[in-house]
């Protein structure tokens, strides 16, 4: 009983995580039409920024988290307006591109941190919130799910109550549409990277505390987002949330009972499974061409 009500508590930290990457990332696609391979470098960078800023310069753990994030931020922009929108009617020199930006953040990464082992981020907010003995969750883990569901929420709000938001959501439902309305494409794009950069900066900001830091932990990041994505249905922010905290709990429990392993096999399976079943995955709308 102990496992399964731990399980259940990590289940939605996990979700949070999960639901940072994936908005991001259909944000992007959304908006742009593009397949932001280095997503998950967007979040490596993050975290290897507070190992940077916090562990090695004694930064305190807020204003790094806040550096981390407008540096990823900035990436984000800069990717955009260099490498994105030379392609904007290439998508597939678009994804090349973002493939080039993953292997330069790798070897950036590389350069800070070195080859040694794994890096380490000693939690900055220490004990432990306990409930009868028998549940545990560090403070360190409360305070990344709340700012995790505090960053989606503004991001919901920006998205339904803002011209800005209004104005990605209208780019990504017709682009064509947008910009005959007077939408201006450039900032619009520039804003729809910007906001997935804050995101993944974010999210590995906050999770560099709580896990191992090194220059390829940006693989298991893109491959759990694609998942999401897919079986949420892509360009559905909600689907993406939705998707993340499901399989937040599959890839939990599967990896407490069984192994880790399985846990991203059941989640590969699901996600073929979603495709030949649901193309267009949860919340996702098939559009006519």
């Amino acid at each position: 009983m102990e496992l399964f009500l731990q399980s259940v508590v990590n289940s939605f930290i996990q979700g949070g995580f999960f639901s940072l990457w994936a908005v991001g990332l259909v944000l992007v696609f959304g908006v742009m039409g593009v397949v932001n391979f280095a997503h998950g470098e967007l979040v490596m960078v993050g975290a290897y920024s507070i190992w940077v800023l916090h562990a090695q310069y004694g930064l305190p753990y807020i204003p790094a988290l806040c550096m981390a994030v407008l540096l990823v931020t900035t990436i984000g922009v800069l990717m955009e307006r260099f490498l994105f929108r030379p392609k904007r009617e290439d998508p597939l020199g678009g994804l090349i591109n973002s493939l080039g930006v993953l292997f330069i953040l790798q070897v950036a990464a590389h350069v800070v941190g070195g080859t040694g082992p794994a890096k380490q981020v000693a939690p900055p907010f220490s004990g432990t919130f306990v409930i009868e003995e028998f549940l545990r969750v560090p403070y360190q883990r409360l305070f990344a799910v709340a700012v995790s569901v505090a960053a989606l929420g503004l991001l919901w709000f920006f998205l339904t109550r803002t011209r800005l938001g209004w104005s990605l959501r209208a780019m990504a439902q017709d682009r064509e549409a947008a910009a005959l309305q007077g939408i201006n494409i450039n900032r619009t794009s520039m804003i729809a990277i910007g906001v997935s950069g804050a995101l993944a900066g974010l999210a590995g900001a906050l999770m560099a505390p709580m896990t191992s830091i090194h220059p390829h932990m940006g693989h298991n990041v893109i491959i759990t987002a694609f998942i999401v994505t897919i079986v949420g249905g892509i360009g559905s922010l909600s689907g993406a949330v939705l998707a993340a905290v499901l399989y937040a709990f599959l890839h939990t429990f599967v990896t407490a009972y069984i192994s880790g392993t399985v846990a991203t096999m059941s989640g590969l399976l699901i996600m073929v499974l979603v495709l030949i079943v649901k193309p267009t995955g949860i919340m996702g709308k098939r559009v006519s061409e």
